[in-house]
C-alpha cells in the first residue's frame, strides 16, 4: 500500500468504499451534532461513541498550503512539486489533503475548492481538491 494511504480496516472500509465511488464521507456525532474528520469511532468534542457516517458535499476553502519540492518517500517523489494543504470543509471540519490542477501562483487563502479523487494503481481512491471552477468531480 502507498505511504499516503492508511491501512484499510473494518472501521474505515465505508470511507474508502465511498471514495472509490467519488464520495467524501465525514463522521457526525449524534450526541452533540458536530461533524469531524478524520474518521474516528468516537466524537473528539464530547467523546460520545454515537457517531455516524455522513456524505460531505465536497466543497471546501483553502486554509493554508505548502509547496513540496522534495520528498524521497514513495509515491511522493514522483509527484514533486505538489501542494500539501489544509482545507476547511463546507461542513466545518479541517482536512489535510493535496490541491491538484492549480498553479502555485494562483493559490489564495479562502479560495473555493471541490473534492476529486486520485487513484494510483491498485490502491484506494484518495480525496484531493482542485479549484471549484475547474472541477468535474471525477477522478484525477
Amino acid at each position: 500500500m502507498s505511504a499516503d494511504v492508511p491501512d484499510i480496516d473494518a472501521f474505515t472500509r465505508p470511507y474508502w468504499d465511498a471514495a472509490a465511488d467519488g464520495r467524501l464521507l465525514l463522521r457526525r456525532c449524534r450526541a452533540c451534532g458536530r461533524p469531524h474528520h478524520y474518521p474516528r469511532e468516537f466524537c473528539p468534542y464530547c467523546w460520545s461513541e454515537d457517531v455516524v457516517w455522513e456524505r460531505a458535499n465536497g466543497r471546501a476553502t483553502l486554509y493554508t498550503w505548502s509547496v513540496v519540492h522534495r520528498n524521497d518517500l514513495p509515491p511522493f517523489g514522483a509527484r514533486v512539486p505538489y501542494v500539501a494543504a489544509v482545507v476547511d470543509l463546507a461542513e466545518g471540519p479541517r482536512m489535510m489533503t493535496e490541491v491538484v490542477g492549480c498553479a502555485e501562483a494562483d493559490l489564495r487563502i479562502g479560495m473555493e475548492l471541490t473534492v476529486t479523487f486520485r487513484r494510483e494503481g491498485e490502491g484506494p481512491a484518495v480525496p484531493v481538491f482542485r479549484t471549484a471552477r475547474l472541477s468535474g468531480g471525477g477522478q484525477s
